[in-house]
């Protein structure tokens, strides 16, 4: 590979940091970038993570440059978190954040820096074939963090660099520790970097209007009263607040009658699934493809057949999923490609 001048995302963890380390050992000219997505504090104080990559930087003698991206993330993806709950919708903001900050703003910005490409600590593989690239899976399907880059383009995959795509979590700790980056022992951070603590609920409390309503069961009656449609996800059973003397799950979320519905584990299954915001690499498919499918990150790959149309597409599964989920992801993949994706809207 020839040298370039590569911006690293550097968010303060080891993934990133080592993802630096690799390609300064390439012999490429690296610059570390550091995103401010989140403020808990005034905008003068160092973001969370923030000094831990000043540090790396540091330690690998590489430029440190931070960038304030706090109000287009606040705009786009704390606000469409915040509104697809209200909406009784199970969100997925790190794929929108890796659209429009990520592999949006970021990747424009780093052209003022005069960087030739963005690399990031994202497991995930790029290859090469037929003058086209394609998005791959990483080589370990247990760190593949594939489904939340879905929605790459064809065009961007050259000015991309995943250099953990290869390597274990284990492997990269101990390159980390190999090296003596300030990071090595750091341990992973929470799902989402701006809830904290992970709580979903005391987070949603304060930015949005909760209107408690019915919680109806599988024949109709009321079981009790829930806090907020905003608070519960289809597949939930605990945290309900109603004694039946029978395993009740939720089963659909109606945002128009503010209505929970729940019903028997069995009601979860569906074989079919609505997919809205689509999103491929590289061609939109114009025939019925049998793909696998995936619709929540840690959701096992399905066989499935997909069929696209203008706006949205269908998705058959060979075997019924449980709790398909709308306003989650659900991600295609033909062997370790990654053909697209989109939003989940009805199963």
């Amino acid at each position: 590979m020839s040298r370039r001048k590569v911006a690293v995302a550097l968010s303060g963890g080891v993934d990133s940091s080592v993802a630096a380390a690799l390609l300064k050992e390439e012999g490429h000219e690296v610059i570390g970038v550091h995103m401010k997505l989140w403020r808990h504090g005034p905008r003068s104080e160092a973001s969370p993570g923030e000094n831990d990559a000043r540090a790396v930087c540091d330690t690998l003698g590489i430029p440190f440059h931070s960038l304030d991206f706090s109000s287009p993330f606040q705009e786009h993806v704390v606000n469409y978190f915040c509104g697809e709950y209200a909406q009784g919708r199970t969100p997925n903001p790190c794929a929108v954040c890796n659209r429009l900050i990520k592999f949006g703003l970021l990747l424009q910005a780093i052209n003022d820096l005069g960087a030739d490409c963005l690399a990031t600590g994202h497991y995930a593989r790029i290859g090469v074939s037929g003058g086209s690239f394609h998005l791959l899976k990483a080589a370990r399907p247990s760190v593949d963090q594939s489904y939340f880059l879905y929605t790459l383009k064809q065009a961007l995959l050259p000015r991309l660099l995943f250099p953990l795509g290869g390597y274990s979590k284990a492997q990269v700790r101990q390159m980390a520790a190999e090296r003596g980056l300030p990071v090595a022992e750091k341990r992973k951070s929470q799902d989402l970097c701006f809830v904290p603590e992970g709580d979903h609920e005391r987070f949603l409390r304060g930015r949005i209007t909760a209107q408690p309503g019915d919680i109806v069961g599988p024949s109709g009656e009321i079981l009790g009263r829930h806090r907020g449609i905003a608070f519960y996800t289809v597949g939930q059973r605990t945290g309900l607040g109603i004694a039946t003397g029978q395993r009740l799950f939720v089963s659909r979320i109606d945002p128009v009658s503010n209505t929970i519905f729940v019903g028997p584990e069995k009601d979860l299954l569906a074989s079919r699934l609505r997919a809205g915001n689509l999103s491929f690499v590289c061609v939109k498919p114009r025939r019925a493809l049998e793909v696998s499918a995936k619709i929540r990150f840690r959701s096992p790959e399905v066989s499935a057949r997909l069929k696209v149309f203008s706006e949205d597409a269908e998705v058959d599964f060979e075997e019924p999923q449980r709790a398909i989920a709308p306003g989650q992801a659900v991600v295609f993949y033909r062997g370790d490609e990654v053909l697209g994706g989109g939003i989940i809207e009805a199963s």
